[in-house]
C-alpha cells in the first residue's frame, strides 16, 4: 500500500492538464507538465521574477548574476561551474562536512533539551553553501547575518530598505571581502576562485554570493523544516524512510519535494513566438509556469498525483521531483546537495533519543517568488 499524506502548505486549487492560456492580466499561465517542461527549456525565452527587475539599472555596468542570465554566456558560466555540483563532488568533497554539522546540530539539540529546527536547519545549510561558494574566510555570525538579509530582502516601507541596504553591507563586509582577500592571495576550488579567475569585481562576486546563498541556504532550510514536518506526522512514512537506504531515503525526499516544491511559481518571457498547446504566446509576453500544479499532472507523474507515494515509479521524462528544482538551462545546479544534506541531517534528527514535536510550524506565503516559509516548528529531545 503507498503511503499517503495531505499536503502541509496550502497553494489553493491547482488545475494542472490547463491548457496554456493568458489571463486578464495579460499574464499566460502554464500548468500542464510537458507545457511548463518546454517553456522552462525553450531558448526563445528569458529569465524573468526574483526581482529581475531590480537589476534591469544594473545592465551593461556589470555583469549580472547568472541567475539573470541567459544564453551563450549563461550555457558557458552553468559548464564550468557544473564539477561544484556533481554527485561525485558532492560525495568526495562535503559529505563528511554535512555529518559533522548534522552532528553538531542534533549535539545541541540534546544538549538544550528542546530547539527550533528552522534555527538548526538553516546554521546546517549556510555552512554547507559557505564551504561550496568560499565563504569560510569569514568571521562568525555568517548565519545571523544572512537570516537578517533575507528577512529584509522584499522590501516594502523606507525602514526596510534602509535594514536591507545595512544587512547587504554587513554581509559583504565580514564575509565576502575578507573571502575575496583570502582566495586572491591563493585560490581554492570554490566558486569565489573561479569568479576571480574569470576577473569579476567586488560588486560582482558579492551579487553571485547572494543568488547563490538564496538557492543554496533559504530553499534548503524550508525543504528540510518540511520534510521533518512530513516525517514527524506520519509514523507509516517515517518507517518507511528509516528502514530504506540511501537510495530509497532519497526518493522519499523526492516525493515530499514533488507534492510540496519550495518555489510553487517560476516565470520567463518569450523573445520570440512560442507555439505550445496548440496556441501561439506572442513574443515579449510574461509566462507564469506553474511547478506546483504541473507536479500533479497524472499525464506525467500517474495516478493519486496528490498522494504522497514514496514508491512512487516516476518517468525520465517528469524528473525525480517533477519540476521542483526547475528544468532547462536554469535547472537549480544544487540539487543533489540539497537532497543529499537534507538526507544526512534527518537520519541523525529522526535517531535522537525521545525526538518529538511540540510546536507544528507557521506557514507564510513570499508572493513575491511564491515559496513557502516555515517558522516555529519546535523539537524536544531526552
Amino acid at each position: 500500500m503507498p503511503v499517503r499524506s495531505v499536503r502541509k502548505v496550502s497553494r489553493g486549487e491547482l488545475a494542472p492538464g490547463c491548457p496554456a492560456h493568458a489571463g486578464p492580466d495579460g499574464v499566460w499561465r502554464v500548468q500542464d507538465h510537458a507545457a511548463a517542461r518546454a517553456v522552462l527549456r525553450s531558448g526563445d525565452t528569458r529569465q524573468a521574477g526574483f526581482g529581475i527587475e531590480n537589476t534591469a539599472q544594473m545592465n551593461g555596468k556589470m555583469r549580472m548574476p547568472v541567475l539573470y542570465r541567459d544564453g551563450p554566456e549563461h550555457r558557458e558560466h552553468r559548464r564550468q561551474t557544473a564539477k561544484f555540483f556533481t554527485p561525485r563532488r558532492v560525495d568526495i568533497a562535503y559529505r563528511a562536512l554535512m555529518e559533522r554539522l548534522a552532528d553538531q546540530q542534533c549535539a545541541t539539540l540534546r544538549a538544550r533539551g528542546e530547539a527550533d529546527l528552522t534555527t538548526l536547519s538553516f546554521r546546517l545549510a549556510v555552512a554547507v553553501a559557505a564551504e561550496v561558494i568560499g565563504l569560510s574566510a569569514g568571521r562568525g555570525g555568517l548565519a545571523r547575518r544572512l537570516d537578517r538579509f533575507f528577512h529584509n530582502a522584499d522590501p516594502g516601507s523606507i525602514r526596510q530598505r534602509l535594514l536591507g541596504g545595512y544587512a547587504v553591507g554587513a554581509f559583504y563586509w565580514w564575509d565576502v571581502r575578507p573571502a575575496v582577500r583570502t582566495r586572491r592571495r591563493q585560490r581554492r576550488d570554490d566558486l569565489i576562485s573561479h569568479l576571480i579567475d574569470e576577473g569579476c569585481t567586488k560588486p560582482e562576486i558579492l551579487g553571485e554570493c547572494v543568488t547563490f546563498a538564496a538557492a543554496g541556504m533559504v530553499t534548503t532550510r524550508e525543504f528540510i523544516t518540511l520534510a521533518a514536518w512530513h516525517l514527524l506526522t506520519d509514523d507509516a512514512l517515517r518507517l518507511t524512510y528509516l528502514d530504506g537506504d540511501e537510495a530509497d531515503r532519497h526518493r522519499v525526499l523526492h516525493e515530499i519535494l514533488r507534492l510540496e516544491p519550495v518555489v510553487a511559481n517560476l516565470a520567463r518571457t518569450t523573445t520570440a513566438d512560442l507555439a505550445l498547446d496548440g496556441v501561439t504566446i506572442p513574443a515579449g509576453s510574461l509566462v507564469d509556469i506553474g511547478v506546483a500544479a504541473a507536479n500533479l499532472d497524472p499525464a506525467a507523474v500517474g495516478d493519486d498525483p496528490a498522494a504522497l507515494c514514496p514508491d512512487r515509479a516516476m518517468p525520465a521524462a517528469a524528473g525525480d521531483a517533477g519540476l521542483s528544482f526547475g528544468d532547462g538551462p536554469h535547472r537549480c545546479p544544487g540539487a543533489y546537495i540539497a537532497i543529499q544534506e537534507t538526507d544526512i541531517f534527518l537520519t541523525r534528527l529522526l535517531a535522537v533519543p525521545g525526538l518529538r514535536m511540540t510546536r507544528e510550524p507557521t506557514v507564510r506565503i513570499r508572493p513575491d517568488i511564491a515559496s513557502y516559509e516555515l517558522t516555529g516548528l519546535r523539537l524536544s529531545a531526552g
